[in-house]
């Protein structure tokens, strides 16, 4: 039975999410799968500094989130320093627990993970085929390390956006970004549609919520088509607070309106939605695609979300609201004319149709089956003639 290491990292939920598919796809398999937090597993005071600052960075300094993002994508002699920095602190807890656990393939589903994880190997400290799963849309320079076997990524365009900087083709696989399996089965077109009701959106802001989100749902009460309203609030109970007792004071019969928290079943909800308004982290963004959700996207994290945007609008999968307060006559709009969700849903089905988990799968086989055959190979012995060559020199 093979053995495959997973190492993801808290910043955001998608990483996460997307490790805790792999390990269930890789499972049923047949394969032996481990999942660890990087950040975790080696420093906890390094663990608060990454994720809690990138958690409060985003939400309420998303100007100064922009600027490092960007920085780092264009990797200078001090970027390089902190990385370099960073893989020594990783280094001493990350290295023996690869050693010791012996895994067969290490996956990433982080670009500080990838990049720590192929400086250590470029300096030999393991030799473990190592496979990045890119969970965003446009790649980051964090992501390009010289000694990464393979990369999956989420569609062509990724695949292009890394050739451009110089990976090699032949090692990147758009395969598509892993989601969890409830969300393969897709029962968008069989709902049954809610009498009088126009449709029903689906408002979402990630696992973090937004501070956007009272805005977007004031915006909704104002449609004037009778519509049924869903919102996910995900793990921020003062958001959820604050729309509840907006919908109080604005309450309209003329909406049908549902208020969570976090929940277990967006695949559902989304299955019942005729369009989702989200921020485009890349999971949800891949979620929606499978589903053939189209997106309507009034709010982002600047960086890579902004990227997922542009990238879901260019290929005519969603539609980016410059302000909040436009939401309603855009909502309005697209029901009036559905052909327009009709043909978004259209081009997300046909991108859905390039992803596979199997050939994700197949891709971590080959890669263990080429290093099993390497390891099964003789130590080179030198030559005694070059040697006596140099000696003679």
């Amino acid at each position: 039975m093979s053995k495959v290491f997973i190492f993801t990292a808290s910043t955001g939920a998608g990483h996460n999410l997307a490790a805790q598919s792999l390990k269930e796809s890789l499972d049923d398999t047949g394969f032996q799968t481990e999942v660890y937090d990087a950040f975790k597993e080696t420093n906890i005071t390094l663990d608060r500094l990454i994720t809690k600052g990138y958690q409060q960075m985003v939400v309420n300094v998303p100007k100064l989130y922009e600027q490092m993002y960007n920085q780092f994508n264009n990797m200078n002699h001090f970027q390089q320093g902190i990385f370099q920095v960073l893989t020594k602190v990783m280094n001493p807890d990350i290295v023996p627990l690869i050693n010791s656990g012996k895994p067969d393939l290490i996956i990433t589903t982080h670009p500080f993970v990838t990049n720590v994880l192929g400086t250590l190997k470029e300096h030999n400290a393991f030799d473990v085929p190592v496979l990045s799963i890119v969970t965003d849309y446009k790649i980051h320079t964090l992501y390009l390390k010289k000694m990464i076997d393979a990369y999956v990524v989420g569609s062509d365009y990724t695949k292009q956006t890394m050739v451009e900087k110089g990976v090699a083709e032949e090692i990147i696989y758009p395969y598509g970004i892993p989601i969890r399996q409830t969300f393969l089965t897709n029962n968008h077109l069989e709902r049954k549609e809610i009498s009088d009701v126009a449709g029903t959106i689906l408002l979402m802001a990630g696992s973090l919520g937004s501070k956007q989100m009272e805005k977007a749902f004031s915006s909704l009460l104002k449609v004037k088509e009778k519509i049924r309203i869903i919102v996910v609030c995900g793990n921020n109970a003062k958001i959820e607070k604050e729309i509840k007792s907006l919908y109080a004071r604005e309450m309209d019969d003329d909406k049908i309106v549902e208020i969570h928290g976090f929940v277990n079943n967006v695949s559902e909800l989304m299955d019942q939605s005729d369009a989702i308004i989200s921020k485009p982290g890349g999971l949800t963004t891949t979620e929606a695609i499978v589903k053939n959700i189209p997106m309507i996207i009034p709010f982002y994290y600047p960086g890579q979300e902004e990227e997922n945007a542009d990238y879901l609008v260019d290929g005519g999968m969603a539609i980016k609201v410059d302000k909040i307060k436009d939401l309603t006559s855009m909502v309005d709009f697209l029901f009036e004319n559905k052909y327009i969700i009709k043909r978004m849903s259209e081009n997300m089905s046909e991108e859905a149709q390039k992803r596979s988990m199997s050939k994700t799968i197949e891709l971590c086989k080959n890669l263990i089956a080429a290093y099993t055959t390497r390891k099964a190979l003789p130590e080179p012995q030198p030559d005694p003639y070059k040697i006596k060559e140099i000696e003679d020199h």
